[in-house]
C-alpha cells in the first residue's frame, strides 16, 4: 500500500532524512518510534506528501506520488489519505458535523452527502451527541476523535498519525488505541503512526524505529 524508497531531507545544511526506505502493507498497522530529532514526523510529512523529499520517491495505492502536478497531488492527497495529529486541529468556529463535512466537500461531494457521511462516523466513533457542538464546547478525546472522524470521511486508503494520543489522558488513549483497531478491522484502512506511547506501539503490527534520520529496525 505504501512504499517509501531512499527518502532523503536536507534543511539546509542538516541532513535529517539520509536515505530510508519502508514498505508497509494494505491494512497494517505500523508504528515509528525513535527519538525527538530521528525525523519520524519528516517521514510521516513526506509520505503524506504534505513535504517534498530532496531525493528518492513514495508510491502509495500504486501511485508515485512524485509524479503528479501540484493540483493533481492536492486531489490525490485530499481523497486517499486522511491526517491525524496531536493537537485535533479543528476549526474553533464550526461545530464537529461541519469539522467532519470539510474534506469531503473540498472533494466536491454535495452538503447533503457530506453531511450524512460526516453523521454516520460521529455515531460510529461514539460522539453523535455532539455533532452540533464547536470545539470548545468538547472535550480532548471528543475534539480527538471528531478529527479522526474528518480523517476517515473520504474513505481513504492510508492513515497517517502524527502523535495521535499524545495530548489524551491514560483512558482517552486506550479508547482511541482501540478505536483505530476498530477501524482498520471494518474499513481496511492501512496505518502509519509516529509514536512515543508504548502502548500504542505494542498493539501495531510492526515496530519501526529510526535514530538519526535511518531506520535501526524497520
Amino acid at each position: 500500500m505504501i512504499s517509501v524508497q531512499n527518502i532523503h531531507k536536507s534543511f539546509g545544511t542538516l541532513e535529517i532524512l539520509k536515505g530510508i526506505s519502508l514498505d508497509v502493507n494494505k491494512g497494517e498497522i505500523v508504528s515509528i518510534i525513535g527519538p525527538s530529532g530521528a525525523g519520524k514526523t519528516t517521514l510521516l510529512q513526506i509520505m503524506g506528501t504534505l513535504m517534498t523529499a530532496d531525493n528518492g520517491k513514495v508510491t502509495i495505492d500504486g501511485t508515485e506520488t512524485n509524479n503528479l502536478r501540484s493540483k493533481d497531488l492536492a486531489t490525490f492527497r485530499n481523497k486517499n489519505i486522511g491526517f491525524i495529529f496531536q493537537q485535533h486541529c479543528l476549526l474553533p468556529e464550526f461545530s464537529a458535523v461541519e469539522n467532519v463535512m470539510l474534506p469531503a466537500l473540498i472533494a466536491g461531494e454535495s452538503r447533503k452527502v457530506a453531511c450524512e457521511r460526516a453523521e454516520e462516523l460521529l455515531k460510529f466513533l461514539h460522539i453523535e451527541g455532539r455533532a452540533d457542538h464547536r470545539p470548545s464546547q468538547m472535550s480532548g478525546g471528543e475534539c480527538q476523535r471528531v478529527a479522526v472522524a474528518r480523517a476517515l470521511v473520504n474513505s481513504p486508503s492510508v492513515i497517517l498519525a502524527d502523535e495521535p494520543s499524545g495530548a489524551l489522558d491514560s483512558e482517552n488513549k486506550k479508547g482511541l488505541h482501540q478505536l483505530f483497531l476498530d477501524i482498520r478491522k471494518q474499513m481496511g484502512a492501512t496505518f502509519v503512526i509516529v509514536t512515543h506511547d508504548e502502548h500504542l506501539a505494542s498493539i501495531s503490527d510492526r515496530v519501526a524505529e529510526m535514530k538519526d534520520g535511518k531506520f535501526v529496525k524497520s
